[in-house]
């Protein structure tokens, strides 16, 4: 069996949609609900590097304190940013999954195809009916 960590907030739908693309895949993930226990600052660092990711792309604003604590100025530094998310991890977009093909925020949710052991058993659709993988396994491209 893969080991695949997914970062998971259950009241959001993208990340839902990525953690069912993942059970659909055959995979039991390991799901940490980062608002319940959040990741530490170090697991933070080493979860930019392999994204090689800024950690200002990680940054969230919708229903965050982004904006009250006025996270879009120049003189925030990276180690001042990392100290805010450990701070309020609502501020850290999601999902982000770790798998040993990688580690990508994955938004949208497609972009977890990209981690994941193929084939995929098809077909799959997200919650809103969208369809993501054809009944012979293949990503539905549009």
């Amino acid at each position: 069996m893969t080991p695949i960590t997914i970062f998971h907030n259950p009241a959001c739908g993208t990340s839902r949609n990525v953690l069912a693309l993942i059970r659909h895949s055959g995979v039991e993930p390991k799901v940490v609900e980062y608002l319940k226990h959040p990741p530490s600052r170090d697991e933070l660092v080493q979860l930019l590097a392999a994204m090689r990711m800024p950690v200002r792309e990680l940054l969230r604003r919708k229903g965050t304190p982004h904006d009250e604590l006025g996270l879009d100025a120049s003189h925030w530094t990276d180690d001042q940013l990392l100290d805010f998310i450990v701070q309020h991890p609502t501020l850290m977009n999601r999902p982000i999954v770790v798998t040993p093909l990688g580690t990508r925020l994955c938004r949208p949710s497609e972009t977890v195809l990209d981690l994941l052991p193929g084939p995929l058993p098809g077909p799959f659709s997200k919650e809103d009916g969208e369809p993501v993988i054809d009944a012979e396994g293949r990503r539905v491209v549009r």
